[in-house]
């Protein structure tokens, strides 16, 4: 297996396309004015019901100029009840390509993807469903992300250039920080906001297990009814 070592990179990134996909929608009111305070020309991308909050933020003519359905950016409808939304190859492209990659910028370049400066994601509330006490794990098991915790890695592990946001306590802090700079995120910045995604990550997966782990799974079992799907015996 061939490893890229990436020596070459900026400290100082413009926050140009923003990927906007949150649970927790406190603080949009604030975050999303401010990214277009400190960078006029910003381009938003979003999916369902944040795309609607983030429309109904900036209103129809800002909307019409700078918000994007990820559905239409990436030509693939969102599945029913948003099972798939973010989880496409353009996506993933403008996450982890790297500035300075010839062969990435080829591959953007082919699939007229946009590189992705910052996500704005947090996960589908696991743990708010499981607190209600007397929730059936199939309610439970719907709201297991997928998307959102790929977003969140792929966007972590490329804080070379891409800034992950996962905590809406955090927007205060990063819009100062954008402010003071003319719309540029720094290194350190990036990396520390890495390190408290992949720590949202892994909490939320320890969660996960820790709930199923306690599931009683025979009782759960008489909850569906099962199709054994047998072969022709051959």
């Amino acid at each position: 297996m061939t490893v890229n070592v990436v020596r070459d990179i900026d400290n100082a990134v413009k926050i140009r396309s923003v990927l906007l996909s949150v649970s927790d929608k406190q603080g949009l009111e604030d975050l999303v004015p401010g990214l277009l305070e400190v960078n006029p020309e910003v381009r938003l991308y979003s999916t369902g019901g944040t795309f609607g909050r983030v429309a109904d933020i900036l209103g129809s003519k800002k909307a019409e100029r700078h918000l994007t359905r990820v559905s239409e950016y990436t030509g693939q409808p969102e599945t029913q009840g948003g099972l798939v939304k973010t989880l496409d190859f353009k996506i993933y492209l403008g996450l982890l390509t790297e500035t300075y990659n010839e062969s990435h910028q080829a591959d953007l370049e082919r699939t007229k993807a946009t590189p992705i400066d910052m996500v704005v994601c947090n996960l589908y509330p696991f743990s708010k469903t499981i607190a209600a006490g007397d929730v059936s794990v199939e309610a439970a098991r719907s709201n297991v992300d997928i998307g959102g915790p790929c977003m969140v890695r792929a966007s972590a592990k490329n804080y070379l250039r891409v800034a992950s946001v996962v905590d809406p306590g955090d927007y205060p802090e990063i819009l100062d920080a954008l402010r003071g700079s003319g719309g540029f995120m720094d290194l350190e910045t990036r990396f520390r906001l890495a390190c408290k995604a992949f720590r949202h990550t892994a909490e939320y997966d320890a969660i996960i297990a820790g709930y199923l782990e306690g599931v009683d799974f025979e009782a759960e079992r008489a909850c569906y009814d099962e199709r054994d799907e047998k072969g022709d015996g051959e």
